[in-house]
């Protein structure tokens, strides 16, 4: 233990100690931080007014939505004089990597969707006031001016706005495949190519308001989608940004600042309090106290010595530590399981959304159906080309599978309001339909059914001497458990006894003199104490020993949760990598039947691959780096807000709140969704049952195709909206 402050976020607390990097003065360049305590407006003026005072700092901003903040500094101003001054203002701060988080090819395509959207929108607007001149009976020159205006805007509009889907059906027909895409870009570019031609022959009706509104509803629908699927970012991309950029290199006992890209096997390090392990490897030297909740999800520090073995991302809480390099950069465990989270997310892209698959079967009937009544109107009508093709061209909208396109997003977005309501974020568009089929439910424990913090327990029962010392001794220390007891005693109006030369030893606890006599606490062999079964902290005094026992805090609606699980019919598991008493403790609280204590992230994962090899689907709720990769390999996955920035980028769903009770909602939400998914199928497919036979007879044009298809439409976002 040690006088620095530790953190209960390990990846927050996991920022290089002041003393550590402090010298590698940085050129005048953005300094790149993850502040995951923000939450609202008001946060980012703080921030953004308080660092404008300190000196070196040219601008800030602050992203709410990423909670990153990007600061451009003065050369010899260090990411940790920022991060010491956002402490300063009870904000924690962690270092990320600048060069791993360059704007995604995502991001992009949804900023593109949304600016064709507004363009389609708006040419729609003026092209259908021009229409209305037209539809009240202007003739002649004056409806053939107006169509001339419509041309002119619309072409143009078609052009631009309809890239994503002419870009798609291009991919896809020198594929040799037939997508969605397609048939829609054939309906775009005929009725297009026959308003043209209706223009120029002066003729009675032109289609260039269809075609826009075509192409507005289709690229709602495609944004929709777009928001559902991409709001996250890659999860590997969050992993490799926590990792240390640089290292403390000891040569001959010569300190030189390195990147730890240019460490090798052999290589000695230094990792001072409060510094991250910036590889893996053996401490040569040193005391200290490591928290490995980063990697292992252990809520408790651990003892480090000589010999002991440490990996990259676990932070060194108390003491220095001199480590030989064993692996280093890309061979690092924080950077292998990066590369798990990787492979695991693209596997799970794999899966198809029932749209999609309706899709498949769907799309290649359509331009075979309007080619079908092309020729034979050419045969009916004796060559009359004009018709054959109003009629082909009113065939291919009517049949454009434009409600199957809304089918699925606005049942989604409609499902996604409501829980977002109750405190659940969706933030992958497939989520809810693969929640559906959950049948597992696997949780972690330490920050996810608990709130992580340990929580002492039998206060109570020590005399008031042992408490006064206690609360000396503790408020010296910046260790989890005595910042906990420090706490818990001042609330309860203890003052601290008059302790004299305190001192903290690493890895064992903290001591002092009172009244004469040596006092001690910390690990029970240090103090001479008989340790017990549970977590807790020990006190000598006056050749007594106490035991401050601890508990963890449950979340807010953990009971309700599995209890509720238990009623849906749901087989619940508890994988954690703490301790096996604290982990059958817990599982027993909740009535928790299937639980595995002491799992690594490599077994997390394993055990849910099993499961989902004996044909179950699983849900997997985890808050921490040591459950990434199992929250990308399972089913579907939901992450508090208070989770990691790499857990909730990996997770399907986020818990905004501390109530973790939305999760039996979402489950039973998931379900009517993918009835209302299903309702809407049949809609669409009835609707082409009675209107496509009426396209082909030439009842119907273009205009009210596009009609009948925009109702289509409205009807499918109706029926989503029942959900609310």
């Amino acid at each position: 233990m040690s006088t620095l402050r530790a953190s209960a976020c390990p990846a927050c607390a996991a920022a290089p100690a002041a003393e550590d990097l402090a010298r590698a003065e940085l050129p005048k360049a953005r300094v790149l931080l993850s502040v995951p305590e923000v939450h609202c407006a008001a946060c980012i003026s703080t921030i953004e007014r308080d660092l404008a005072r300190m000196p070196g700092i040219n601008s800030s901003r602050l992203n709410l939505t990423l909670k990153r903040l990007s600061v451009d500094a003065e050369a010899g101003i260090r990411p940790e004089d920022v991060i010491a001054r956002l402490d300063a203002l009870g904000y924690e701060a962690h270092e990320l990597d600048a060069g791993t988080l360059s704007m995604t090819e995502t991001e992009r395509q949804g900023r593109e969707l949304l600016m064709r959207l507004g363009v389609a929108g708006f040419a729609m607007m003026n092209i259908m006031l021009l229409s209305v001149a037209v539809w009240s009976g202007a003739e002649g020159p004056t409806r053939d001016l107006f169509h001339l205006i419509s041309a002119v805007i619309a072409i143009p509009t078609v052009a631009f706005a309809g890239q994503p889907f002419f870009r798609n059906a291009w991919k896809a027909l020198r594929a040799g495949r037939m997508d969605m895409d397609a048939p829609i870009s054939f309906a775009i570019l005929l009725t297009l190519g026959l308003s043209i031609f209706e223009t120029l022959q002066s003729g009675a009706h032109a289609y260039f308001d269809s075609v826009v509104m075509l192409i507005f509803f289709l690229l709602a629908g495609r944004y929709l989608d777009f928001r559902a699927r991409a709001v996250a970012r890659s999860a590997a991309q969050e992993l490799a940004a926590l990792e240390v950029p640089r290292a403390i290199r000891l040569v001959d006992g010569v300190e030189s600042i390195v990147g730890v890209a240019e460490l090798v096997v052999g290589d000695l390090v230094l990792v001072r309090p409060g510094g991250r392990m910036p590889v893996d490897g053996v401490v040569v030297s040193g005391q200290s106290e490591l928290d490995r909740a980063l990697l292992t999800g252990e809520t408790l520090p651990v003892f480090a010595g000589e010999g002991t073995i440490v990996s990259a991302g676990e932070v060194n809480l108390t003491g220095p530590l001199t480590v030989r390099v064993t692996a280093a950069g890309k061979d690092s465990s924080l950077h292998r399981m990066a590369d798990l989270v990787a492979n695991a997310e693209s596997a799970r892209t794999k899966y198809t959304t029932l749209a999609e698959r309706a899709a498949r079967a769907y799309a290649p009937s359509i331009p075979i159906l309007a080619l079908g009544a092309f020729f034979v109107w050419i045969y009916l009508t004796g060559g009359d080309i004009r018709v054959a093709i109003n009629v082909a061209v009113t065939t291919l909208i009517i049949t454009c599978p434009c409600a199957l396109g809304l089918a699925v997003p606005a049942v989604v977005t409609a499902a996604s309001g409501k829980l977002f309501r109750k405190g659940l974020l969706i933030k992958d568009g497939t989520a809810l339909e693969r929640l559906a089929d959950v049948d597992t439910v696997v949780f972690d424990k330490t920050g996810t059914l608990t709130m992580g913090t340990p929580v002492p327990t039998n206060l109570d029962t020590a005399p008031d001497n042992a408490r006064r010392v206690t609360l000396a001794l503790a408020e010296a220390s910046s260790h989890p458990l005595a910042a906990s007891l420090a706490k818990a005693l001042r609330d309860l109006g203890v003052r601290p006894a008059p302790v004299s030369d305190l001192a903290e030893v690493p890895g064992y606890g903290v001591e002092g003199q009172w009244h004469g006599t040596r006092v001690r606490l910390g690990r029970p062999a240090w103090v001479g104490a008989e340790a017990v079964e549970t977590t807790a902290a020990y006190l000598s005094l006056d050749g007594i020993t106490h035991a401050f026992t601890f508990t963890d805090q449950l979340r807010p609606g953990a009971e309700e949760v599995v209890r509720a699980l238990h009623q849906q019919g749901k087989k619940v598991w508890l994988i954690s990598g703490d301790v096996r008493g604290a982990v059958q403790a817990l599982a027993q609280r909740l009535d928790i039947e299937h639980w595995q204590a002491e799992a690594l992230p490599q077994e997390k994962a394993a055990k849910v691959a099993a499961l989902q090899e004996t044909g179950a689907k699983v849900l997997m709720v985890g808050d921490g780096l040591n459950d990434t990769v199992a929250l990308s390999a399972a089913h579907v996955s939901i992450s508090p807000a208070s989770a990691l920035d790499a857990a909730r980028a990996a997770s399907d769903m986020v818990m905004l709140g501390r109530d973790i009770g939305p999760i039996a909602d979402a489950l039973s939400m998931s379900v009517q969704a993918k009835r209302r998914i299903r309702e809407n199928f049949w809609q669409s497919g009835i609707y082409n049952a009675i209107f496509v036979p009426i396209a082909l007879v030439g009842v119907a044009t273009p205009l009210i195709a596009a009609a009948i298809m925009s109702v289509s439409s409205i009807s499918v976002t109706l029926n989503a909206l029942r959900l609310k």
